[in-house]
């Protein structure tokens, strides 16, 4: 604004009501997804959304108050030093890297569609085998006392023992309670998978009891997972069979396999909820159905592909030597909610930025052809730049040592790479 020949006051304020307007819905999709974190019913992603999205509101209030209010005290700090020098402001040409790859889309707007979304379709198809877990000390690097602690035990005991099930007895109503904990001792070991039980530890009243279950595999096995459901699954029968005690299966592992299902299961419904409400809220905003619709399928594509790529790279181990990674295994449980919620924020503020700046140029009397092009030749070089800070932040999580920050930076870092460079810069136009 201050290019085309507006004062300092009158540039901020033009501003303030066209890309402030922007920033406020941008700023709101962004605290739906981090606030949509509180649907799952896991207290601390609930902390964790809230905190998160009161953030981005104190974000999007600075950016309307605070940054016009010191524009008032240092106008000029918005030029360039030559500009300053100079005394006058030279405009933007028509064209410039925005403009001109708005064009070449334009030109072929059916292959580069089919491309990217053939492209983002295949590195999505690992998903297919996701299983989530929680890697424990047998992710981490063989130079650690824990993962060599780990491996020891796996070698002397067995794989399974560095996951005991932990049972617990009620036998409050059993008749026999001590009669009763035996009964279930009995039936637990006898299924199969599991090599060994500990003797049952009753606690001063003699109504209560704990022992431990230990299964012949790893704590993040497939096969202990299915254990796990098996155990639970004949617990009735088990039950019947003591007249009175019931039991409760237990312990980190079966929180671990507990806490992926539940994250699993929620999954579905967070993304009706965060996806639903933005579509609403971009309706408001461009007066449009398809343009939503059109952003939730972008995101989705690369989601889907950015876990795919995970799927890849940490369960089956492709290119896993290249990041360090020295045991695959179950993907975090909670890593497909990060990945919703964080890159879902993201991509709406891209999807925002670019296409309010479409949208007003049209308004102002472009052509859709042209308007295209004027959203890419005035906001491509912000989401770029927003992009690739966002990518550098991530990226940086890559190299820890420890498994899950490692996993969860890879796929921050190529789902931002996946929305900010195919889905807003070729699928959009």
């Amino acid at each position: 604004e201050r290019a085309k020949g507006h004062t300092p006051q009158e540039a901020a304020g033009l501003a303030t009501g066209t890309a402030g307007s922007a920033v406020v819905f941008a700023g709101l999709t962004v605290v739906i997804a981090l606030a949509g974190l509180s649907v799952i019913g896991i207290p601390m992603l609930t902390k964790m959304g809230l905190a998160a999205a009161g953030a981005v509101m104190i974000g999007v209030f600075i950016a309307l108050t605070l940054v016009p209010a010191l524009l008032g005290f240092w106008p000029n700090a918005v030029l360039s030093r030559n500009a300053r020098k100079r005394g006058r402001i030279k405009e933007g040409g028509q064209n410039n890297g925005g403009s001109r790859w708005a064009r070449f889309v334009l030109r072929r707007p059916l292959p580069v569609l089919l491309l990217s979304v053939a492209g983002l379709g295949a590195l999505a198809v690992p998903v297919m085998d996701l299983q989530l877990g929680m890697p424990g000390d047998e992710a981490k690097p063989t130079s650690t006392t824990e993962r060599r602690a780990y491996d020891d035990l796996a070698k002397g005991f067995g794989p399974g023992f560095n996951g005991p099930l932990s049972i617990v007895v009620d036998a409050r109503g059993a008749t026999n309670p001590k009669a009763a904990v035996t009964t279930i001792e009995k039936k637990i070991k006898a299924t199969d998978g599991v090599v060994s039980v500990s003797p049952a530890r009753f606690n001063p009243a003699g109504d209560t009891a704990m022992f431990t279950a230990v299964p012949s595999t790893a704590p993040t096995d497939k096969k202990t997972q299915d254990l796990v459901k098996t155990i639970r699954n004949q617990r009735p029968a088990t039950e019947a069979s003591t007249h009175g005690a019931s039991f409760e299966v237990t312990g980190t592992t079966a929180l671990n396999i507990d806490m992926a299902q539940k994250t699993q299961n929620a999954l579905i419904p967070y993304l009706i909820v965060v996806v639903g409400l933005a579509i609403l809220l971009l309706m408001v905003v461009f007066r449009s159905i398809l343009v939503p619709l059109k952003a939730a399928v972008g995101f989705l594509l690369s989601v889907l592909a950015a876990l795919g790529s995970v799927v890849a790279v940490f369960q089956w181990g492709w290119l896993a030597s290249l990041l360090g990674v020295e045991t695959t295994g179950p993907i975090m449980s909670l890593m497909p909610i990060f990945l919703v919620g964080i890159v879902f924020g993201l991509a709406m503020d891209y999807e925002v930025f670019l296409v309010a700046r479409m949208r007003e140029a049209y308004v102002h009397g472009d052509n859709p052809r042209q308007a295209v092009e004027s959203g890419f030749r005035h906001s491509a070089r912000v989401v770029v730049a927003a992009a690739l800070i966002m990518m550098a932040v991530f990226s940086g999580f890559i190299g820890a040592s420890e498994s899950m920050i490692k996993m969860i930076g890879f796929g921050l870092a190529i789902a931002v790479l996946f929305d900010a460079f195919i889905v807003r810069m070729a699928f959009v136009p």
